[in-house]
Formats: C-alpha cells, sequence, structure tokens
C-alpha cells in the first residue's frame, strides 16, 4: 500500500516522501482496520513531523491526526466490516489500524471528506466554548482565526448555542467566509484598531468570551469584557505570549486552557457528554462543516500542509484517498 513513512525528524512537509510499498497493518485485540478514504489536515501534522508536537512517536512512524474511512477488518463488537466511520489515528496511508475507542460512525448525510475534519476540530471548539467557557446565549464571543479549521466550527457552534458572534480573520475574503456560516460581525486583526472596533460593537461590553486558536490573548484583554473568558485554544503564531495580568486583575478575566487530547486521561467521562451534545448538532442541521475548496489526495498532501503553514486556507484541509463515491 502507499503511505508516507517517518524514519526521522523532518525539517518541513516538502521532505515527505509516499512510499509504495508498505505493509498493510494487521488489527490486533481492540482495534479496527481501516481503508482510509479521506484525510483532515491539520497545523500540527506539521510539528510533529518536526518533532516539535507534544507527541512524539517511536520512528519509523505513519503521520497524521484525522481520517474518514471503511472498516475492513474488526476485532470489536461494536463495528463491522463495511461501516462507514471517522477517527483519530496514524492516518496518512491507504490502509491504517486503529483502537476502535478512537472511532465514532459518520453522521447521516455526511461525505467521506466532511467527516475527515469532524474527531479532532469540532470537539475541540465545542468543550472550549460549552465546558471550559460556558458560553451563554446573549454573550458576545470573539472568535479569532474564524475561517481556519476550529474557528469557523467555534463560529457555527457559538451561534447555535445563541451568542452574538464576531469574527476576526487577516483578510476580506476569509471574514466573508466566516460570516457566511454565521458570523454576526467581522473584524480584520491586521487593522492597528481591531479592539477598538471590538469595542464599539459591543457598545463599550467587550466580548465575554474569546476563542483564540493563534496567539492574541495579550491583545484581547483590551476588549475583553468584565468576567469575561479568554480561551487558549492554540498559538499559531508560533510564540507564546506574556500576558499583562493587571489587566486579568482589573477585569476580573479568566485565562481558560483548552487541550481536547487531554480529556482522555484526565477527564474521560466529558467525552461522551461533547460527541452528544456535537451529534445533536449534526443531525439537526444547525452546523455543517466546512471544506477549503481546493481538496487534495495522498500524493499531494505535503502541498495541503504547506497551504495551511502559509495561511492560505480557509476552513478544513481535505485530501482524499483513492477514487470514491464520496456518499457511499
Amino acid at each position: 500500500m502507499k503511505a508516507y513513512v517517518v524514519n526521522q525528524w523532518l525539517k518541513g512537509p516538502e521532505d515527505l516522501v509516499l512510499s509504495t510499498n508498505v505493509p498493510e497493518p494487521e488489527p490486533k485485540q481492540g482495534e479496527l482496520q481501516i481503508e482510509v478514504k479521506a484525510i483532515g489536515l491539520n497545523f500540527f501534522d506539521t510539528l510533529m513531523i518536526q518533532g516539535r508536537y507534544q507527541i512524539k512517536p517511536p520512528f519509523p512512524f505513519v503521520p497524521g491526526g484525522e481520517f474518514a474511512g471503511v472498516v475492513k477488518k474488526s476485532t470489536v463488537s461494536q463495528y463491522k466490516a463495511g461501516d462507514r466511520v471517522f477517527g483519530s489515528g496514524f492516518s496518512f496511508a491507504e490502509v491504517i489500524t486503529v483502537e476502535a475507542s478512537k472511532v465514532l460512525p459518520i453522521p447521516k448525510n455526511f461525505s467521506f471528506e466532511q467527516a475527515a475534519g469532524l474527531y479532532i476540530t469540532w470537539p475541540t471548539s465545542y468543550a472550549a466554548l460549552v465546558l471550559r467557557a460556558q458560553l451563554k446565549a446573549g454573550e458576545y464571543c470573539l472568535v479569532h482565526a474564524a475561517a481556519g479549521g476550529v474557528g469557523i466550527a467555534a463560529v457555527q457552534i457559538a451561534k447555535a448555542i445563541g451568542a452574538k458572534v464576531i469574527a476576526t480573520a487577516g483578510s476580506t475574503d476569509k471574514l466573508e467566509i466566516a460570516k457566511k456560516f454565521g458570523a454576526d460581525y467581522a473584524v480584520n486583526y491586521r487593522d492597528k484598531d481591531w479592539t477598538e472596533q471590538v469595542k464599539k460593537i459591543t457598545n463599550g461590553h467587550g466580548a465575554d468570551v474569546v476563542y483564540d486558536p493563534v496567539g492574541l490573548i495579550e491583545q484581547s484583554t483590551k476588549c475583553t469584557a468584565w468576567n469575561g473568558r479568554i480561551l487558549v485554544v492554540g498559538f499559531a503564531k508560533g510564540t507564546f505570549e506574556k500576558l499583562p495580568t493587571n489587566r486579568v486583575l482589573l477585569k476580573n478575566i479568566s485565562i481558560v486552557g483548552i487541550h481536547w487530547g487531554a480529556y482522555t486521561k484526565n477527564e474521560p467521562e466529558s467525552i461522551p457528554k461533547v460527541w452528544e451534545g456535537l451529534f445533536g448538532l449534526f443531525e439537526s442541521g444547525r452546523v455543517q462543516p466546512a471544506l477549503y475548496h481546493k481538496v487534495y489526495n495522498l500524493a499531494n498532501l505535503p502541498q495541503g500542509m504547506d497551504a495551511i503553514n502559509n495561511r492560505e486556507t480557509y476552513a478544513k484541509v481535505v485530501a482524499t484517498v483513492g477514487g470514491h463515491d464520496s456518499k457511499i
């Protein structure tokens, strides 16, 4: 089978080489063998192949974090061959094995491409807004990088909750995409006065919840409301910020971290609640996966990673594996 195999830390996606004679992995007890149909690409995929991510698999390993596909072989009772599933696993390959606990059935009417980006992106945003920030209807929710993978999910979830959503992005095109998926207001965070724009939109109140996967917390404290909650989702800018704790004190601000991947170890009882909430939204049609207009394939997958790293993309970037009808 074809797969990307990493034997040493790489400089970047351009160093990935697609191997064509990799043996198909066999599932152990508790695992599934999956024929991959689509792969969800993430910024952390690059960090992983560079050895800069918190998870450092032993060499050799197949990188990747999200997938959708069809079960080929099952060692557990809840799944059988032919089932359409999505999940998290080392996914840059035509066939993979994955623990059954890291797989879920694809929601009705979702394509493989839509499902490939669900497993990490959507629960991250849902857990951040619902569990950690406890966002309420009527509150102002400021979503940074609102046209990105987690950002566009956050916009839709916040709207479904009933919040007033202020989207930020770095271009007019991306702001239009955020508005298309439900944002009430749009602000370009490249504008020097963007925090003043947020305050004007909120009539001086400020944002009750700030969702930040970029690294704009220091600036966001200037336009955060009293009792505001700032969610630390990620660091797309590539640096860790020093916070103005005087503003944190004076505005009663809570700085709230969200590390969805650590819930399995530290708070497993919350995982089913998150997925129950999400499946309710998926099946109601109140939210829908948003995909980047260009769909990559296994051969040019590194180009998709580069596009993410260069901040050229919006929504979820997906690569398909093999020709298929995405609805089957």
